[in-house]
């Protein structure tokens, strides 16, 4: 159990330490050819989101490794999955139905990980 959970804590780090970061440090013009809804919400929103994302990501990796509070990568988990909800409510809010799947598999790896998490409790 501690295997998978390293392994997909890791994929979802890695994932959400380059998707955070980016929010974080680029433009709103460097962010739209990847991020079509990028316009439709407050640049200072988009870097919470990053920040967001990171904290996460750290949230997944340090409590576990350090054995300090490892109650927190339980809710880095579920923070994940409320924040994969709230992107696909705006891609369907947008009428990006077909945009979804990579949510949809980033909610599935948080909620594994969500129960993979229990190890360190």
């Amino acid at each position: 159990m501690k295997v998978a959970y390293w392994v997909v804590a890791a994929v979802l780090a890695l994932l959400y330490l380059y998707s955070g970061g980016i929010k974080i440090v680029r433009s709103k013009d460097q962010l739209r050819p990847m991020m079509g809804w990028i316009d439709t919400v407050p640049l200072g929103l988009v870097r919470t989101i990053g920040v967001l994302e990171v904290l996460a990501a750290v949230g997944l990796l340090l409590p576990p490794l350090t054995g300090i509070a490892p109650g927190f990568a339980l809710a880095a988990a579920v923070g994940l999955v409320v924040l994969q909800v709230g992107a696909i409510s705006l891609h369907l809010s947008r009428g990006e139905a077909k945009l979804i799947g990579l949510n949809i598999v980033l909610i599935v790896l948080a909620g594994v990980e969500i129960w993979l998490a229990t190890v360190w409790l």
